[in-house]
């Protein structure tokens, strides 16, 4: 099964073996030791599961987890903790956790584990297809082709061109792609959408011959 795993676990040494035996399974990882940029790996890359640890240094898991889901995000998340009391298993859940596996571990459990939640959330991916010209979305495989050749974009690019497909006719204004798009328009800024807008009509429309996405001065944006 194809999967992107993240891992975030401060014992460095736990989390090679971790990415060693989840490699070794087929997976793709990225490995953290803190969670200072796994905010914006999971903005901008198609994550399928989030493994993560309680003790970290800066920020408790469980919180940095409860704070994804009050964002709006769904990636699947097992918690991997020494923190065993029932108590700490609630709260892990309650958290936002979907599986709880207490320190020390099996790895065949923690892969079977992994297997079963990868499967059980891999049919909520939508089939979705969208055109728009020559633009070719599938939401399958999260890819986008442009005039038949495929265009690599990331998450963050993917969804940002999803949302102006499925509103076409419309014009889009900074605040609707701040909370539609990246689920804040609180606390991020205009220059966030402007920039992102941009680094998606170079890689879409590198000639700059097509012309997309067009700016309207002092509202949005909108396909043209």
């Amino acid at each position: 099964m194809d999967a992107n795993i993240v891992i975030v676990e401060d014992e460095e040494d736990l989390l090679e073996l971790l990415e060693y035996n989840l490699q070794k399974e087929g997976y793709e990882t990225i490995g953290f030791l803190n969670t200072k940029t796994v905010v914006q790996i999971l903005e901008e890359e198609d994550i399928d599961l989030l493994i993560m640890d309680r003790n970290l240094p800066g920020v408790e898991g469980s919180e940095f987890v409860g704070e994804l889901r009050e964002d709006g995000v769904d990636v699947p998340v097992i918690f991997l903790s020494a923190k065993d009391a029932d108590e700490d298993i609630e709260e892990g859940f309650l958290k936002g956790g979907d599986d709880y596996i207490t320190k020390p571990f099996n790895m065949k459990e923690l892969l079977l584990r992994v297997k079963s939640i990868l499967k059980r959330t891999s049919n909520k991916h939508s089939t979705e297809t969208l055109t728009y010209r020559d633009l070719l979305l599938d939401n399958s495989s999260r890819t986008v082709s442009v005039a038949g050749k495929n265009v690599d974009v990331t998450k963050l690019e993917f969804d940002l061109l999803c949302e102006f497909i499925r509103n076409k006719h419309n014009v889009l204004e900074r605040d609707y792609l701040l909370e539609s798009v990246w689920g804040d328009s609180e606390n991020y800024q205009y220059k966030t959408v402007n920039v992102a807008i941009n680094r998606l009509k170079e890689k879409i429309d590198p000639d700059k011959t097509k012309e997309y996405i067009q700016t309207v001065r002092g509202v949005g944006y909108k396909l043209c």
